[in-house]
């Protein structure tokens, strides 16, 4: 697991990399959250090693990785995922074979698309409460149970209430991840208008000296716009 697409590429194809050693029959597992695009092509010329490549990006951050409960979408050919599905089931909680090479690059980019929006939301619903006058922490309370409930309105929505910034998972990662998804919209001739908005949020944290703090802080960057901070004193009673 590496930090971005071109750490990969060094690796498997750089002076002495992985691929130089990579003799008929060995699978290459990439763990790593990059472009689909160059994934395709990095299993393509591992493939004409005779090797097989499988992409295994996860999800569930921090936590889920300290007790085996990431959710890890693969890519890649059918027989190389059930031979390395044992290893895994051993990090994953949901283990879900995608498609072909790249395809769980393409999942994990729509869950990282799916994740950012639901924290703009979630932080622009609770920050509109605080403004407002209400006590954020009881409209919380009161709307997991209807239709808006969601993990991230649980956990991510207590972080904005309390405070609590601490990676998690850091805001230049998740950026990185809308880049991806930016750059593969282009390429597919499509648009994603609330990605684009996520993305500038996630920059905006990051011009601020928030690059490392956990992505729920992306409220931060809503309340230097509304001139308000959750938890904050609406301004009628200031």
């Amino acid at each position: 697991m590496l930090p971005d697409t071109p750490d990969v590429e060094t690796v498997l194809f750089g002076a002495d990399g992985v691929a130089e050693s990579l003799s008929a029959g060995k699978t290459i597992v990439d763990m790593s959250s990059i472009s689909p695009i160059a994934t395709r092509d990095f299993a393509a010329r591992v493939a004409e090693k005779g090797c097989d490549y499988l992409d295994a990006p996860v999800s569930g951050g921090e936590v889920g990785a300290k007790n085996a409960a990431l959710s890890i979408m693969v890519g890649g050919k059918v027989k190389a995922f059930e031979r390395v599905k044992p290893l895994f089931d051993l990090m994953g909680k949901t283990v879900t074979h995608v498609g072909e090479a790249g395809a769980g690059q393409v999942a994990k980019v729509a869950n990282q698309i799916i994740v950012a929006l639901t924290i703009e939301a979630v932080a622009e619903g609770l920050l509109f409460a605080s403004k407002a006058g209400a006590d954020p922490a009881k409209v919380r309370q009161a709307i997991t149970g209807g239709l808006a409930t969601s993990r991230i309105l649980e956990l991510h929505g207590e972080r904005m209430i309390k405070r609590t910034f601490d990676p998690g998972f850091r805001i230049r990662l998740h950026q990185k991840d809308l880049n991806l998804a930016l750059e593969g919209a282009r390429s597919l001739g499509m648009a994603l208008p609330a990605t684009a908005l996520a993305q500038q949020l996630f920059s905006a944290c990051v011009a601020n000296g928030g690059a490392d703090a956990d992505h729920s802080a992306m409220v931060r960057a809503l309340e230097l716009m509304a001139g308000h901070e959750i938890g904050e004193a609406p301004p009628t009673e200031r």
